[in-house]
């Protein structure tokens, strides 16, 4: 039965292959013809109304009509369609909204997800990556076996009886076709569990007797679960328990780190890999084959703009379509969406690095961030925790930075700070608590990160001497001007300089 399911949907899948393979080939055209549709279906809303999006007929004209859009920008819509009414960013109805990281004025964001959002281009970008690997690997038996999904949870939207949120993962469980919950390990009861801790265990123990032929999941969860998977069954390598298993899908931070831990827990025989650029807002990438960048999907419903980073802080920055990007500059992300984010920039910034098809690199974020472990936390979370835990523990922050200690195969992972104070707290470990519950409370995924120390431990407060940040600045020719210590940075180099001067002062 199992190796007919494998070989029908490996023929099903394929078929998309000369559609990608059109859109790679002719970008220019399909992203015209998505800005042509998503504009009609705008004309249908209350924003279209707003900004006369009717009248409208090329992008340039667009440009000028529409704004940027932040999330604070966008919310006083969003909170209406929470609340329960209709056709205000999308003419479809939208009763689901992932939750992600919050700005500044708020500890989540809430994005509307619409079924065709879902259909067209959350479930076709999954469809896709499987699609790209049958057509390498003829002999693969992903479907003869059980997808292991590691996803969120989801709750009631209190809002309006009708809509719920969780993050995207548990969105995306809550719709799945029957086939997809059929094949899929551990059961959406499970799946969906809001505590961590237990939703944990409980995958582990309802796994690791299955048949998983494939994993998708953030690699530092992934990494919770596979050991624990092993510590329970004994096994010497992950591959002693799922024998089958060839593919692991990840996406959500960057791989590299984890890359050699994956490979001593999979043991001797290596399994494929395969990243994806998947957001809350839209599903954007695959990587279409081994070794390559990404690929940026075309055809999923989306119409993207991009921005010069340079011209970032400028007041109405140019945007540019695909059809005039530069090959190896960095671009802040702008998206249209059929989910009604329109002209929204996502924060992510790009690097294209080939055209036909065009591939890409996630080159960062357009602040100053740190995103591991899928925390994302910014840096106007740690100034606003700085600033809080300074009054609580009666002290002066005068510098700081931070990075992450990343998650070995015997350690869990954590962030370590360095800190300058210009009036020390009585205690540092008193102060490391309360700097990591300031944190919990302005970012919802750090907090959840945090939950029972599953994924991340306290964090690491390094006291340093006074000037130690002025002689990393002196040492880097930065002193004076608008030159300043970066106070959050995704990896450690920054932050081993600084507690290196700090030693041997």
């Amino acid at each position: 039965m199992l190796s007919f399911v494998n070989s029908f949907m490996s023929w099903y899948l394929k078929r998309r292959i000369p559609q990608m393979e059109y859109a790679f080939e002719n970008a220019a055209e399909v992203q015209q013809q998505m800005f042509k549709s998503l504009l009609a279906q705008a004309g249908r809303t209350s924003f279209g109304r707003d900004f006369h999006i009717k009248d409208i007929k090329t992008i340039e004209e667009y440009r000028n009509r529409v704004p940027l859009f932040q999330y604070d920008d966008i919310k006083p819509y969003i909170k209406r369609v929470m609340q329960g009414e209709q056709r205000v960013l999308w003419p479809g109805d939208i009763n689901w909204f992932a939750k992600s990281s919050g700005t500044t004025s708020d500890k989540s964001k809430f994005i509307p997800v619409s079924y065709d959002a879902l259909e067209d281009c959350q479930f076709r970008g999954s469809r896709d990556i499987l699609a790209w690997y049958y057509y390498h690997n003829p002999e693969a038996k992903v479907f003869q076996g059980k997808a292991l999904i590691i996803g969120g949870s989801h709750q009631v939207n209190e809002l309006s009886p009708d809509s719920f949120y969780g993050d995207l993962s548990a969105v995306m469980m809550n719709n799945l076709p029957f086939i997809a919950n059929f094949l899929a390990t551990p059961s959406i009861d499970i799946a969906l569990m809001a505590d961590w801790e237990q939703k944990m265990q409980k995958m582990i123990d309802s796994t690791y007797d299955e048949n998983v032929t494939n994993v998708s999941g953030v690699p530092s969860w992934t990494m919770l679960l596979l050991k624990g998977v092993m510590e329970k069954t004994g096994a010497s390598s992950i591959l002693d328990v799922w024998p089958n298993l060839e593919l692991y899908v990840h996406g959500g931070v960057n791989f590299a780190p984890y890359r050699s831990q994956f490979a001593e827990l999979v043991g001797e025989r290596d399994i494929q890999y395969r990243e994806t650029y998947n957001a809350s807002e839209g599903f954007f990438g695959i990587q279409d084959t081994v070794g390559k960048d990404m690929a940026l999907m075309m055809d999923y419903g989306i119409f993207y703009e991009f921005i010069k980073v340079e011209d970032l802080d400028s007041e109405n920055p140019r945007c540019y379509w695909i059809d005039e990007i530069e090959i190896n500059r960095n671009y802040a992300l702008v998206i249209n969406t059929n989910a009604g984010l329109w002209r929204y920039v996502i924060g992510d910034t790009i690097k294209f690095t080939s055209k036909n098809p065009y591939r890409f690199v996630i080159s960062g974020r357009t602040k100053s961030y740190i995103n591991a472990f899928g925390e994302e936390l910014m840096v106007e979370n740690a100034e606003n925790a700085i600033s809080a835990a300074q009054i609580k523990c009666k002290c002066q922050v005068s510098e700081f930075t931070a990075a992450p200690v990343y998650l070995t195969n015997t350690s869990k992972g954590r962030h370590e700070w360095a800190i300058e104070f210009a009036r020390e707290p009585a205690s540092l470990e008193e102060f490391s608590i309360v700097l990591d519950d300031e944190l919990k409370k302005c970012n919802s995924d750090y907090e959840a990160k945090r939950h029972g120390d599953l994924a991340l431990l306290l964090p690491i407060v390094n006291k340093c001497k006074e000037g130690t940040f002025y002689n990393w600045l002196k040492a880097k020719q930065k002193l004076g001007g608008q030159h300043k210590v970066p106070k959050l940075c995704n990896e450690r180099k920054i932050l081993e300089e600084i507690l290196k001067i700090d030693k041997n002062e």
